[in-house]
């Protein structure tokens, strides 16, 4: 990364601290949403998947837009969440909140395709025998659908990366603090001479991008393996 300017460097590393805890974060809630979308009935279930998805469906700038109305500072839960050092506007914070929530629709679906082509008589078998259902979920099923973990990760990750209408009207575009990658090639377009530091950045989110994919592939035929 010698190559890249330090404002280049600054914008690679906040998105990549964005990216990734915006899919570590999003993890647990995902493959929880998932698993209830694939093997539970429940009143309002449509509705619940139709609410995961509607980030996929609404324009960006619109869920930006929600988050300010919602976590602003001068919003009744912004404020109180003010109250205990919780600040999402125009922090990295709400950069990663932006970006896990429009990664979260991608997450779920890869997660809950691959519980639904989990066979639920092995999970009937394992429950026969005693085991809870916790137990069952650990033991049989996520084991068998960790590819579609990892792969649904990774897609949550990738789009992470790449965020940027919610993310820019939500937290703006503040060098350092709120510039993610998309917002900095942004930024550099919009000035005399800044073709190249965008070309630079350009060339580093798809060497990412693809890197992450090639590693999300080599994980889930490891695992496969290990299966078999």
């Amino acid at each position: 990364m010698s190559w890249l300017s330090p404002e280049e460097w600054q914008a690679v590393a906040l998105s990549l601290r964005v990216a990734v805890w915006a899919t570590v974060v999003a993890l647990p809630l995902g493959l929880f949403t998932a698993y209830a979308l694939a093997r539970w009935s429940f009143p309002g279930k449509q509705f619940v998947n139709g609410l995961v998805h509607l980030p996929l469906i609404l324009p960006p700038v619109v869920t930006g837009y929600l988050l300010l109305m919602t976590f602003g500072t001068r919003t009744p839960v912004g404020a109180f969440l003010a109250e205990w050092g919780i600040v999402f506007a125009f922090r990295w914070t709400g950069a990663a909140l932006a970006a896990g929530i429009m990664a979260f629709p991608l997450m779920v679906r890869a997660m809950r395709l691959s519980i639904e082509a989990v066979d639920p008589k092995l999970e009937e078998a394992a429950a026969t025998l005693g085991a809870s259902r916790v137990w069952v979920f650990v033991t049989v099923t996520l084991p068998l659908v960790l590819p579609g973990v990892l792969a649904g990760s990774v897609l949550a990750f990738a789009k992470a990366m790449g965020e940027f209408g919610a993310t820019i009207t939500f937290v703006s575009n503040i060098p350092g603090q709120t510039q993610t990658l998309p917002s900095a090639i942004y930024a550099f377009l919009q000035v005399p001479g800044g073709e190249s530091s965008a070309l630079r950045l350009v060339v580093v989110s798809v060497v990412v991008a693809m890197g992450a994919l090639l590693a999300s592939e080599w994980l889930a035929r490891r695992v496969q393996r290990r299966m078999s």
